[in-house]
């Protein structure tokens, strides 16, 4: 069916673009209408449309078609026509639009922001993109060849060099036929095309250098029972649909290897896998596995740390159907596998908290790649040691998951021996009063384990030098904050820095203002001293107590300010896997799945840097870092030990970790949880409104707070008898209240916490609050679904 619009242009289809622009007053996307011309246009297709009263071009992505007579919201006269198709990426699978509208739609974000973000801005500008000249013998070329009135010995070894080449490398690139054929030119070439003997094609393709090592071992061990069971159930359930799984495993359990099997199945099923991990660190180690295992598969990687030509690369070769495998970090769950392709996917450490993104749209990895695989129809299996609390919850309560259990190591492995060390008791110990970091205990273990030519972990999860900077004289009371933030400000050392003032500035982590180290007190004029803990300090400490410890050399620290790119990670990791290095310090970066045989010692500096954080998530991000972070040693033929420095032994998140029991672990908390009305038991959102005045933020969220009060009331309708019972009510908004850090980069921060009974209640409450106007997220206001996150 055809309708006219203006200027008589006959309207084929309507198109719901959503443009690349934060439109919340139209969140799902601008009707347009489509020409005649442009009559076969799809959903995932790119179109430039205009925008606005100037009807300036924009790029756009069409997230469905409708019949040219369907309902627009808006007459057929003012209706503005799509411009054309858009080169600027390739077209995006129909999954993959569908995965972006329920991201839009969950996490609260307009449509085409969402999409904007799924696509690599060095895909959309083509960086690293050639053209190159393909040349191959033509139909009929040896009529062609013999019909030509002079042939001339150049021009037949360009056909002889074609006609021998086999039929898997043809065509040939002309430089490439040039070389074959001993010739100087591309003239022969030409006048061979001119002739119809030979005929030519240009290409577009993505050049990149790419690095990527593969592991020494590529044989697969044999499975224990353990691990069989795993596959084999898992394995049942590939090609029969939408399926989740979490595999549940003590560190050095073998989940990956369970992972492999599961991904050669995928393949022998002719199906595309597709694996995450949490941090690019993980991805040489994993990307090395992967690339030994599976020799003849070519494994696209995407995460964060490659260059703009690299991600474009890797992102092409993708959605042109060119890998079988694909695996990186967060980001990757939006790799462009065609529609129908995959039939696997993997989340390699589930429960860590980088698989939340920071920025619109703020979803969440994990979660993404559930619904990622829904659409898919094909399995989804989630693998931790520690299991996020609710994944744990899904399988073990709601049931939404099957539980796979491996409770041992691997054969020949053994699970460390921990020691839970007092830090109090400890520095009694200590000859002097100055500051030290590592008791007499874990320094003297260091020392032990590398005389026996061991190698070494240490954590400590806080960057920089020391935390605290204040006046020497404590009856002053001076203490450095940021001038931006309500927050202090971290001492760091600057590289290469032989010590003292002059080799240390200050840093605001939340808002990255710097400047250096103060001299004196602005208070009262006497010296300025830094104390507290720093993982710089750790790395000072320890090159000072062990004389074998050189930075840089044989003592490797890990954290963002050491590690600016994947390259960084890539060669510090090989170091310390080949031996040069004895020792890595460094945050949670270490703490994530690396498996190095020679580690026969971890140390952790201290287990209470978010114990005692506000937010209801730090016990268990303490027991999982703990936890993890041990997990890291007795991976060789020694069973490895972990010592545990902390102030608080006997807090349960220590002391269970210690004793590698989450099961008794994710009961406590739970329990607790239940209680007090926490996820995973109720979903969550929080709501912060930001103004650089403070009282105006105060305001807002005032008003808000109570406008989605009234809202909540309204949809309970008659349930506001339970409420008043006692019974907590289907929708529950909570504040305002000052965020815990009040103010970051000038503008004061406030929030508002939602909690519903389940994800399609929370769902349901925010799209009408959005609808309402309530909720527009931008610079003002942020919505967090689901934060991991509350300071």
């Amino acid at each position: 069916m055809s309708l006219f619009a203006p200027g008589e242009r006959r309207i084929a289809l309507l198109a719901q673009v959503a443009v690349e622009r934060s439109l919340d007053r139209w969140p799902d996307g601008l009707t347009y209408a489509v020409p005649e011309a442009l009559a076969d246009l799809r959903a995932g297709e790119r179109v430039r449309v205009p925008l606005g009263r100037g009807d300036g071009a924009v790029e756009g992505l069409v997230v469905r078609t409708m019949p040219a007579g369907a309902d627009a919201g808006v007459p057929a006269a003012k209706l503005k026509f799509v411009e054309c198709r858009s080169a600027s990426a390739p077209p995006m699978p129909v999954q993959l639009v569908e995965l972006a509208q329920w991201i839009s739609a969950y996490y609260v974000c307009p449509v085409g922001m969402t999409l904007a973000s799924m696509v690599p801005a060095a895909v959309k500008r083509g960086t690293g993109t050639v053209t190159r000249t393909f040349v191959d013998l033509a139909d009929g070329w040896e009529a062609a060849l013999a019909a030509a009135k002079r042939v001339t010995a150049q021009q037949r070894r360009a056909v002889d060099a074609l006609h021998a080449a086999p039929a898997a490398e043809r065509p040939l690139e002309l430089r490439a036929l040039r070389e074959r054929a001993g010739l100087g030119t591309d003239e022969p070439v030409k006048r061979l095309v001119e002739a119809g003997v030979l005929r030519q094609e240009r290409r577009s393709s993505v050049e990149a250098s790419w690095r990527a090592e593969r592991a020494l071992v590529d044989a697969a061990p044999a499975l224990t029972d353990a691990q069989r069971g795993v596959v084999e159930s898992v394995g049942a359930t590939l090609g029969c649909g939408f399926s989740q799984h979490l595999v549940f495993g003590v560190t050095g359990s073998g989940k990956t290897e369970v992972y492999m099997q599961l991904v050669r199945r995928a393949l022998d099923a002719g199906k595309t896998a597709l694996v995450l991990v949490p941090e690019i660190a993980l991805t040489p180690q994993t990307g090395g596995r992967l690339l030994a295992r599976f020799p003849q598969e070519r494994v696209a990687i995407l995460h964060s740390g490659l260059t703009a030509s690299q991600r474009n690369q890797q992102w092409n070769l993708v959605a042109r159907g060119e890998v079988r495998l694909v695996m990186g970090a967060r980001s990757a769950v939006f790799a462009p596998i065609p529609d129908g392709a995959l039939g696997l996917v993997v989340v390699d450490e589930e429960h860590d908290q980088s698989y939340k993104q920071d920025q619109m749209p703020r979803y969440h990895g994990r979660d993404v790649a559930i619904r990622r695989a829904q659409l898919a129809g094909c399995p989804v299996v989630l693998g931790s040691a520690t299991p996020s609390l609710e994944s744990w919850f899904n399988a073990t309560e709601r049931r939404s998951s099957a539980l796979h259990v491996l409770r041992s190591r691997a054969p020949g492995l053994r699970l460390p021996t921990v020691q839970v060390v007092d830090f109090a008791e400890e520095r009694r110990r200590f000859p002097d009063r100055r500051v030290h970091l590592l008791g007499p205990t874990l320094a003297g273990a260091v020392q032990e384990t590398l005389d026996g030519d061991g190698q070494v972990l240490i954590l400590l999860n806080r960057r920089g030098y020391a935390n605290y900077i204040a006046c020497a004289d404590p009856r002053c009371g001076w203490l450095m904050r940021c001038d931006h933030c309500d927050a202090g400000m971290i001492c760091h050392a600057l590289p290469d820095a032989a010590g003292g003032a002059a080799g240390r500035f200050v840093r605001c982590h939340h808002c990255q203002s710097e400047q250096r180290l103060p001299r004196e007190c602005p208070k009262c004029a006497r010296g300025v001293t830094v104390f507290g803990l720093g993982v710089q300090r750790v790395e000072e400490e320890l090159s000072t107590l062990h004389a074998s410890l050189v930075p840089g050399d044989t003592m490797i620290r890990i954290d963002a300010d050491s590690m600016h790119d994947a390259a960084d990670f890539h060669d510090a990791l090989g170091r310390f896997g080949r031996g040069e290095a004895r020792l890595l310090v460094g945050t949670q970066m270490i703490a994530k799945g690396l498996d190095f045989p020679g580690v026969r010692l971890v140390g952790v500096v201290n287990a209470d840097t978010a114990l005692n954080l506000p937010d209801f998530r730090a016990a268990e991000r303490t027991f999982q870092l703990v936890s993890q972070v041990c997990g890291r040693c007795g991976r060789g033929a020694d069973a490895g030990r972990a010592i545990v420095q902390t102030f608080q032994p006997e807090a349960p998140a220590i002391r269970l970790a210690a004793a590698h029991d989450y099961e008794s672990f994710a009961r406590e908390e739970l329990a607790l949880r239940r209680r007090f009305g926490l996820p995973p038991w109720r979903r969550m959102a929080r709501v912060v409104l930001r103004d650089a005045d403070e009282e105006r933020a105060r305001e807002d969220a005032e008003t808000l707070a109570r406008a989605l009060a009234e809202a909540a009331a309204g949809d309970r309708g008659v349930d506001g008898a339970r409420t008043a019972a006692g019974v907590r009510p289907a929708v529950d908004v909570a504040g305002p209240a000052p965020c815990p850090i009040a103010r970051i980069a000038d503008r004061w921060r406030m929030q508002v916490e939602i909690t519903a009974p389940g994800a399609a209640e929370l769902g349901r409450f925010l799209t009408a609050s959005r609808n309402a106007g309530l909720l527009r997220p931008g610079e003002a206001m942020a919505v967090d679904v689901d934060p991991v996150a509350l300071m």
